[in-house]
């Protein structure tokens, strides 16, 4: 009877993709390329399985990110706290059923040519009729060439 129980709630269960991070329906991206023009944060898990977990673009807003195994783009719906190298403190993606709120610390470093550090960052994922994930993150912005380098 046990067994069978655990088989049915295996079934039941939604897979998650292979590349899951930290057992999370948040999967990790492909290599990305800097942005044609503006900049970029990439930002990496920092849990047990490290990887590219978002891409966070100031031209045009967006956010991709790999949610339950497939890449998604999200428009930006929303900004607040100051601005850095293009990139809001606090910005809200939405797209379909899913909402993204990205929150982030951009520093300048003198050891960084067109890009900044990105020492502590959050993505929260909120999705109809599912629970709410809150994943900590950390990474670099990368600018297009003559896109403004950090100011040192």
């Amino acid at each position: 009877m046990t067994l069978a129980l655990l088989l049915a709630l295996a079934q039941a269960a939604p897979a998650l993709p292979p590349d899951s991070i930290d057992g999370l329906p948040l999967g990790t991206l492909p290599r990305q390329e800097l942005p044609a023009r503006g900049c970029a944060a990439y930002l990496f898990s920092t849990g047990q399985v490290r990887g590219l977990a978002a891409m966070v673009t100031g031209d045009p807003a967006t956010l991709r990110i790999a949610l339950d195994g497939t890449v998604r783009d999200l428009a930006r719906a929303g900004a607040a706290g100051t601005v850095s190298l293009g990139l809001n403190a606090e910005s809200v993606y939405r797209g379909g059923e899913v909402t993204a709120t990205v929150q982030l610390t951009i520093e300048s470093r003198p050891n960084l040519n067109n890009g900044a550090a990105v020492p502590s960052a959050t993505l929260r994922l909120d999705r109809v009729g599912q629970d709410t994930v809150v994943v900590p993150l950390a990474g670099l912005v990368g600018c297009a060439p003559g896109a403004g380098a950090a100011p040192h």
